[in-house]
């Protein structure tokens, strides 16, 4: 399966955004280059300004770096062309996707997702970012629910203002969860940061 074609993913704008606007999956152009931003930390030392740590990928070579910004500071941000896209299955080291518009078939690297890669279920829309007929970056939904599948069998009289207690949910991952949550159920969890939000309704 080809990737898209060029001509449906050529318009790559550039917009100056305050570095304290900067956010994980954003674009930016730095030193001529692109890069993606992979973490960010807003820090406001006891003395001078606050500024932003953001690490960050070249979309290229995929060298890491990482830069201070003052919060205050200009920085470029690049707007891609942006798609949504079926998951229809992961195939080894590859994503097998469907346009949801055209229906058209593409396979991608499945190391854009990263770490997020446990959350990925057949079906799930993901939005991916071109740029120049690469995808380079994929966003997932914000929450997915998943089930429990091993944890501390829950104890009558205890509630959410209890201590939190590991769980194991059935992509694998590991997460925290209040005392009332047992084996079986299903729960929502945030993506990012893979923390427990709720009981799924």
């Amino acid at each position: 399966m080809a990737l898209l074609g060029l001509d449906k993913f050529n318009s790559v704008g550039i917009m100056k955004i305050n570095a304290i606007d900067i956010r994980v999956g954003n674009l930016l152009e730095y030193n001529n280059r692109l890069w993606v931003v992979l973490k960010t930390m807003h820090t406001q030392p006891g003395k001078g300004g606050a500024y932003m740590q953001v690490e960050m990928k070249d979309i290229r070579d995929h060298t890491k770096n990482n830069i201070r910004f003052r919060s205050s500071e200009s920085v470029e941000k690049a707007s891609l062309e942006q798609k949504e896209f079926q998951l229809l299955y992961v195939a080894g080291d590859s994503l097998e996707l469907m346009g949801t518009a055209d229906y058209e078939q593409i396979s991608v690297p499945s190391e854009l997702v990263g770490e997020r890669l446990p959350f990925l279920k057949d079906g799930m829309i993901l939005t991916l970012d071109f740029y120049n007929e690469e995808p380079i970056s994929i966003t997932l939904p914000d929450t997915v629910i998943c089930e429990v599948s091993e944890c501390e069998p829950v104890v009558k009289g205890q509630t959410a203002t209890s201590s939190y207690k590991p769980a194991m949910l059935d992509n694998g991952l590991r997460v925290m969860v209040p005392p009332f949550v047992g084996v079986g159920d299903k729960i929502v969890v945030r993506v990012e940061t893979q923390e427990y939000l709720e009981r799924a309704k």
